[in-house]
């Protein structure tokens, strides 16, 4: 295995097919599952490609998640001087991570989002209404992938709908590569002080929504920690709107792409979930979530990583290695695809999974029942994906019926 920065262009790669990882993921999974790469941001980190190894730097406890580490890997030029600031769940470890995470966990248990559905239906038949209203081709995610996240994020959190534009906006700026250093802490800096204002107020005067509740239980615990409450608050808005969003439209256009798939799951809706889980399989969105940096010398798929080395636990390679996945590159809703690491793995697994699952159960079902003549209103090679950006997806996506 090497052990130096290989002679290529720097990591993350660039997708060139919208239904494929980037090539020389697959190429390192065969030859160099475990080897040390330049990063986009500038420095090297490891880059770990297979399932089984993915998921051991994951589940490690010795893997930290702390971005403000020194040998944290960069997705993006001057990553450092936008992370120092007080980390959320996501930059957590051990028993700080353990306890800020139980303090949420009960929002996004099974049985509160299914409490949730009803309203996520009404929003997502509202959208299909305004989208029945318009003629002519209707941006998709305009009209759908964007506001059915966002307005669910929105109301769990309190966090006025009206202002939607502010952060989507900011949040398209903060996950795309090409933004600036200056741009992106700008972007991070508005949406915090966005936020700060928000739960300021919540403080004030206690909301029933998921941010008054935990103001609430930090009240009666004696320790209210305001900053903690931004940063959670900065994670779940950003988090929740923009993978969901992504995979609204992925997945529209995955399985329109796939007749005979969409029919299944237009005939028997019990398929729509193990659909969902594929589609989550297949594209695995987000790159730079599962990042660690080793606490202590760590031994992975027989190659050693030294202490304060970076690690990217590329869950993109280990969702289409062949020795997880029959046929990884194909899509099958009919697979068990159940093992993916889309949402991660271990415990830092995503907080919010069983709420997207929901989110785009949902969404296809009604979108496919209620149009069932959808189709792409452009060709798929004129669609422009969000190559450029740690969040995969697509910028518009024009469809008709």
């Amino acid at each position: 295995m090497s052990d130096t920065a290989v002679d290529a262009a720097a990591y993350p790669k660039v997708r060139t097919c919208p239904f494929a990882p980037a090539p020389e993921y697959a190429q390192l999974r065969v030859e160099t599952p475990i080897t040390k790469v330049p990063m986009v941001g500038g420095g090297t980190a490891w880059l770990v490609t297979r399932h089984e190894d993915v998921r051991q730097v994951l589940g490690d406890p010795r893997m930290s998640s702390d971005r403000r580490r020194p040998g944290f890997p960069k997705f993006t030029p001057n990553q450092q001087m936008v992370t120092n600031m007080p980390p959320s769940l996501i930059g957590m470890d051990g028993e700080e991570h353990a306890t800020a995470r139980r303090a949420v966990l009960g929002e996004f248990t099974v049985r509160r989002i299914e409490e949730l559905r009803p309203r996520v239906q009404q929003i997502v038949d509202d959208c299909i209404d305004g989208m029945l209203a318009e003629s002519g081709p209707v941006d998709l995610v305009r009209a759908l992938s964007l506001p059915v996240p966002s307005l669910v994020i929105c109301e769990l959190l309190g966090v006025p709908y009206a202002d939607h534009d502010f952060f989507q906006q900011r949040t398209s700026l903060v996950v795309r590569r090409s933004t600036t250093a200056e741009q992106r802490i700008a972007a991070i800096g508005d949406i915090r002080s966005y936020l700060d204002e928000l739960v300021s107020g919540k403080e004030r005067d206690t909301s029933d929504d998921l941010l008054g509740r935990q103001i609430q239980k930090q009240r009666e615990s004696g320790e209210l920690d305001h900053e903690a409450l931004v940063s959670l608050a900065f994670l779940l808005l950003v988090a929740g709107h923009e993978t969901t969003a992504n995979m609204i439209s992925l997945g529209t256009l995955a399985l329109l792409e796939n007749p005979e798939q969409l029919a299944e799951i237009v005939a028997d809706p019990a398929k729509t979930l193990p659909a969902v889980e594929e589609l989550l399989r297949y594209f695995t969105i987000v790159e730079a979530a599962t990042s660690r940096t080793a606490l202590e010398d760590v031994e992975i798929g027989g190659v050693l990583i030294r202490a304060g080395e970076g690690v990217v636990a590329m869950g993109t390679a280990a969702n289409r290695d062949p020795e997880a996945f029959d046929r990884p590159d194909e899509l099958d809703i009919n697979r068990n695809a159940r093992r993916h690491v889309a949402f991660g793995f271990g415990p830092h697994q995503c907080l919010g999974q069983n709420l997207a699952r929901m989110e785009l159960q949902t969404v296809f079902d009604t979108l496919f029942r209620r149009l069932p003549g959808l189709r792409l209103a452009a060709e798929v090679d004129d669609l422009p994906f969000k190559s450029d950006a740690n969040v995969y997806g697509i910028y518009e996506m024009p469809v008709t019926w």
